[in-house]
């Protein structure tokens, strides 16, 4: 018999089904049985009566137990019914039980919803976690967001394309995490903190229209909405200026979001300077809800620009507040490359923030050589340091670049504000620990000698004193 989804019994009334499930809650009455069953598309009642030899098995099925239920699809009496509840109307008359699999006494109740347990009991046993019901809605409501905002672009004929993982360490802002090289010892690939550098060399390559569900890898300090890893729904567009991103950014949004049956407050979304931010919120992420939107799941999107290009380090030297590659204003051009009036700079760059969060950042890009050496000028580079950092880049440019710019949302970040989590774990399938400790498996931890000696590596503790 061929298997139906526990959402799709109602269509089977009277009819003998078959289903393939988790035991929920099981409850033993004596002569009669109750369970409830559910799979990835929702829960059943089931009962067992008047078949002794169904009984025994039924007996002996505990929570989390994995089985294969034969069973009629009844109407439950009229008083017993549950308005508003998938399968509330319907129970299954069980007729046959297979065991699939037994399980071992969860370490904590799967009915239950699981985000005051203890985090490294809930990260070490992750997949029970991911069964609970909020955190199967969480990474569902993930995939969901994901796959309408890539379905959305490439209708609009994007070209979905993957950058590598293995690239080159890059200033664009955090550490990086480094691969050592067995076949070039001494030598370090660096994984990506985006693909920056990538996507404006598909746009000299003439795609003009790139999108991708990157993965980004950044040494940061670890926090609730920031982890070493996220996801990001990557796009640059050739032939645009700031207003057409934040445009076609904004639809994507505003269809993706509506379709999953958010409300959006206010459309089109404001538009505020970072200046008029600061001054008004004291910072450039800030929330627009009133209590009443906060209790209704209503999202406050924004947008933020004219961002400063350039701020000072602890060392009085300048740096970029966002990223090297963005273009100055147009008003701002003669400036940057006479390398005057730096601290009045403004970039094309552009926020989307949502409910208090960065929900994505982008910017109209520098395509032009003499730009982007003129910002590494301003923070103090030499041309021979210049040619190491972005010599690549800039040789590109030389050969026609389309003037070009994008954007990378967040989509730990998006799902946050859809779902209501504050923390980046619970929209994340296998997040970090606090500590930085992957979840399930036991990393970061020593190599072997073996492969320390392949690689060409020596290890030196640090002294406790030494900084980190």
């Amino acid at each position: 018999m061929e298997r139906t989804l526990i959402k799709n019994l109602a269509a089977h009334k009277t009819e003998t089904v078959l289903i393939n499930a988790w035991v929920h809650v099981a409850r033993d009455q004596g002569k009669m049985a109750f369970f409830d069953f559910r799979d990835r598309s929702g829960k059943v009642q089931g009962v067992v009566f008047g078949k002794p030899e169904v009984l025994e098995i039924a007996k002996t099925l505990r929570p989390e137990f994995v089985v294969a239920i034969t069973g009629i699809v009844n109407e439950r009496p009229e008083k017993m019914r549950k308005e508003g509840v998938l399968n509330g109307d319907i129970e299954l008359e069980i007729t046959g039980i297979e065991v699939l699999s037994e399980a071992q006494t969860p370490v904590f109740e799967i009915s239950e919803d699981s985000i005051d347990k203890d985090e490294e009991v809930r990260l070490k046993y992750r997949s029970l976690d991911l069964r609970t019901e909020r955190m199967q809605r969480n990474i569902r409501v993930r995939s969901e967001f994901v796959r309408r905002c890539r379905n959305f672009l490439m209708e609009r004929d994007f070209c979905e394309i993957e950058t590598p993982l293995l690239t080159e360490s890059t200033p664009e802002g955090s550490r990086d995490f480094v691969v050592p090289s067995r076949h070039n010892p001494g030598s370090f690939y660096a994984l990506p903190q985006s693909p920056q550098q990538y996507k404006q060399l598909l746009m000299n390559a003439g795609f003009e229209r790139y999108v991708q569900i990157a993965r980004a890898i950044r040494d940061e300090d670890l926090r609730a909405d920031r982890g070493y890893e996220h996801t990001q729904i990557d796009v640059e567009m050739s032939f645009v200026k700031r207003e057409d991103v934040m445009s076609i950014i904004e639809e994507m949004v505003t269809t993706t979001v509506e379709s999953m049956g958010y409300t959006i407050k206010q459309k089109p979304f404001p538009v505020i300077t970072y200046q008029e931010s600061m001054e008004k919120y004291g910072a450039d992420k800030f929330d627009l809800r009133t209590e009443e939107d906060k209790k209704n799941g209503v999202l406050a999107y924004a947008w933020v620009v004219d961002f400063p290009f350039f701020e000072k380090t602890d060392s009085g030297a300048w740096t970029f507040t966002h990223n090297p590659f963005s273009m100055p204003k147009e008003e701002y051009i003669d400036d940057l490359l006479a390398g005057e009036n730096i601290e009045n700079i403004l970039t094309t760059q552009y926020d989307l923030v949502c409910n208090g969060y960065e929900a994505g950042g982008g910017s109209i890009r520098s395509h032009k050589p003499e730009i982007l050496e003129a910002v590494y000028k301003v923070m103090g580079n030499t041309a021979e340091e210049i040619d190491d950092k972005v010599g690549h880049i800039i040789e590109a440019f030389k050969f026609g670049t389309p003037p070009h710019g994008g954007i990378a949302l967040g989509v730990e970040r998006n799902v946050m504000n859809l779902t209501g989590e504050e923390a980046l774990r619970e929209v994340q399938a296998f997040p970090m620990t606090r500590k930085g400790q992957t979840a399930v498996m036991n990393a970061p931890k020593p190599l072997a000698l073996e492969q320390l000696l392949e690689l060409g590596i020596s290890v030196t503790k640090k002294n406790a004193d030494e900084p980190k």
